[in-house]
């Protein structure tokens, strides 16, 4: 049986944060000795000292739960750097602006790859007056359809949710050089730059 947390995880976060076993102990409610019998795998912290744990540790859960910490060392941040993250049973859209451990549904989601355009998904860019007009020709049915369209620069985000059964086109300000993304449901995520 796969253990949801080992002691070897519960250990080096410890020393990383510069904790004995009894200043964990003492945060999250236990004995010295538990924090120990963890550590050296001869017993597992109750499942309800999970999130008792992963604060006193300074880490989220999912961090605790699957051993990979992720830190944040940029001094800047690059809005170009951001990850896309679609949930299989709701749908939910999360945009991140660089690695995060993200869940949703109960579920971990890996960030999307983006592959090139296709004729298939092909982004149209029509000027006119001060704005653009994109529009992607492709089917908007119940089953196939354009989930979302963003426009990402180095300094800016713009963000259109598309529904099946509507057109997917709208109307944007395009400032600068930067890439335009579409989700399609059945052929993930792709993009084309601008």
């Amino acid at each position: 049986m796969n253990t949801y947390i080992t002691g070897t995880v519960i250990k080096k976060l410890r020393e990383a944060k510069g904790m004995t076993q009894l200043q964990l102990a003492e945060a999250t409610g236990v004995s010295d000795k538990a924090v120990s019998k963890w550590e050296t795998a001869k017993g597992l912290p109750d499942i309800t000292l999970i999130e008792p744990l992963a604060k006193a540790l300074g880490v989220s859960v999912m961090e605790l739960m699957s051993g990979d910490t992720v830190k944040n060392s940029n001094t800047s941040s690059n809005i170009l750097r951001s990850k896309f993250y679609v949930c299989p049973v709701c749908g939910n859209i999360i945009r991140t602006t660089g690695d995060a451990v993200i869940s949703c549904c109960g579920i971990a989601l890996p960030p999307l790859e983006a592959e090139e355009t296709d004729d298939e998904h092909r982004i149209n860019v029509e000027k006119v007056e001060d704005e653009h007009f994109i529009t992607i020709n492709h089917e908007m049915t119940k089953t196939h359809f354009i989930s979302f369209l963003a426009y990402l620069t180095s300094d800016r985000v713009q963000f259109v949710k598309f529904y099946p059964e509507s057109n997917a086109e709208t109307r944007l300000q395009l400032r600068g050089r930067g890439y335009l993304y579409i989700y399609c449901n059945k052929h993930g995520l792709m993009k084309q730059k601008v």
